[in-house]
C-alpha cells in the first residue's frame, strides 16, 4: 500500500534566539507531496512555496548580531506585511501538512509564540519532523566529520545555497537535505 504524505519545509530568520523577547522577521516554505510506493520508493511534488518578509514591531530589542547575519535593513523591509496577517495566509498555505525544519523546535518555538500572541491557529498537521534528527540518525555512524547544521549537511550532499540566512533559500536546502536523506540507507 503506497503512502503520501504532505509536508512543508519552514525556515525563519529572526531577530534574535528567544521566541518570547524576539521577533520573525521572514517565513519561508516549500510545500511537497511526498509518495512513497509498495517497494519503499520515494517520489516527491511540489505543490508550491512562500516568502514572506514580516514588518518587525520592536527592532529595539533585536539582536545586532542577528540582523547582521540575516541581513535586515530597512528599505527591504519596507513593503512587509504584519505578522497577524501573514500568519494567517500562511495557515491557508500549510494546512494539514507536517512541518519539517531543521532544528524544528526553534522554528516552531517562534512560530507557536508568535500565533499565541496573534492569536491565529495554524492549521498544519500537529506532527513535526525535525531535519536535524533525521540527519544524525542517518549519518552519524557513517565515515564523514559528523557536522549536522544546515551548511554542513548541505556541503555532504553537493548542494549550494548562494543566499544562506534568507528563509526561503534555507527551505529548499532543507527540502533538498531531506531528499538525500530519503536514500540513505
Amino acid at each position: 500500500m503506497s503512502k503520501k504524505l504532505k509536508l512543508v519545509f519552514i525556515d525563519l530568520e529572526t531577530t534574535g534566539l528567544d521566541p518570547e523577547k524576539h521577533e520573525i522577521l521572514e517565513i519561508g516554505g516549500v510545500v511537497v507531496e511526498h509518495n512513497i510506493s509498495d517497494d519503499s520508493a520515494h517520489s516527491f511534488q511540489e505543490i508550491g512555496e512562500f516568502e514572506y518578509k514580516v514588518k518587525p514591531k520592536h527592532i529595539e530589542t533585536a539582536s545586532p548580531e542577528a540582523l547582521r547575519i540575516n541581513h535586515y535593513n530597512e528599505a527591504d523591509w519596507l513593503f512587509a506585511g504584519e505578522l497577524g496577517q501573514t500568519l494567517k495566509d500562511l495557515s491557508k498555505k500549510v494546512e494539514g501538512a507536517v512541518m519539517v525544519a531543521h532544528n524544528v523546535s526553534f522554528d516552531w518555538g517562534f512560530l507557536g509564540a508568535a500565533c499565541i500572541r496573534e492569536n491565529v491557529n495554524l492549521k498544519m498537521d500537529h506532527h513535526k519532523l525535525d531535519l536535524l534528527s533525521i540527519a544524525f540518525a542517518k549519518l552519524y555512524d557513517k565515515d564523514w566529520t559528523p557536522k549536522f547544521n544546515l551548511w554542513a549537511l548541505a556541503e555532504h550532499f553537493g548542494l549550494q545555497n548562494k543566499k544562506a540566512h534568507s528563509a526561503l533559500a534555507d527551505a529548499r536546502v532543507a527540502y533538498e537535505i531531506y531528499q538525500k536523506l530519503t536514500m540513505v540507507e
